[in-house]
């Protein structure tokens, strides 16, 4: 892991919704996790960049089924030119969704990637987006899980904080993954410069 500046021009924050930041559902670090993505989200609003709110619609009954208390965006979205809101329905935030065609369209070709869950959507968003050339950095204290539980004959239960380690490690060898979300910077796409 890097302690150094790694500047990005857009952000993508991944679920950070209600049911699991508040409340009997909400992850261990919760409060840390809210903290960091909330300083991210105020860093990539002044120095320009693309931001992006990933907001999923889980199946009914689930804490976060549309238009439930549980399904909304826990930090204020302001939309315009540069923020956006995007649904998914998938772990992949690019998969059936805008994603892909705004960063496209903004000139974005490097960002960063927080949020939740980490072995699952933004591990999964993390995979795509260096898959399809951005320069993705993923700041180790920005992304959270939950504990799993264990399982009689497989394992004892696994912390929350050892699962988004193991999340991130087979990201490393391609994306930036820094130690502290205060090392990642922001500036707008040179598109949006020039």
């Amino acid at each position: 892991m890097r302690n150094r500046s790694i500047p990005v021009e857009a952000l993508i924050v991944v679920d950070v919704q209600a049911a699991s930041v508040t409340g009997d559902g909400s992850l261990p670090g919760a409060a840390r996790l809210l903290d960091r993505t909330a300083d991210l989200i105020a860093r990539a609003r002044e120095g320009g960049a693309v931001l992006v709110h990933i907001q999923n619609d889980g199946p009914a009954g689930a804490g976060d089924a549309p238009h439930t208390p549980g399904w909304e965006l826990h930090h204020p979205v302001r939309p315009g030119p540069t923020e956006a809101v995007i649904r998914k329905t998938h772990d992949d935030s690019f998969e059936n969704t805008s994603l892909g065609g705004l960063l496209t369209g903004a000139g974005v070709r490097s960002l960063a990637v927080c949020g939740l869950m980490s072995e699952m959507c933004v591990q999964a968003t993390a995979r795509t987006a260096l898959a399809l050339g951005y320069r993705v950095v993923l700041p180790y204290d920005a992304h959270a899980t939950h504990d799993i539980p264990a399982e009689p004959g497989i394992s004892e239960a696994v912390p929350a904080a050892v699962v988004s380690r193991v999340a991130a490690w087979p990201l490393s060898r391609d994306a930036d993954v820094t130690a502290r979300a205060a090392d990642v910077t922001f500036t707008a796409p040179a598109a949006a410069q020039g």
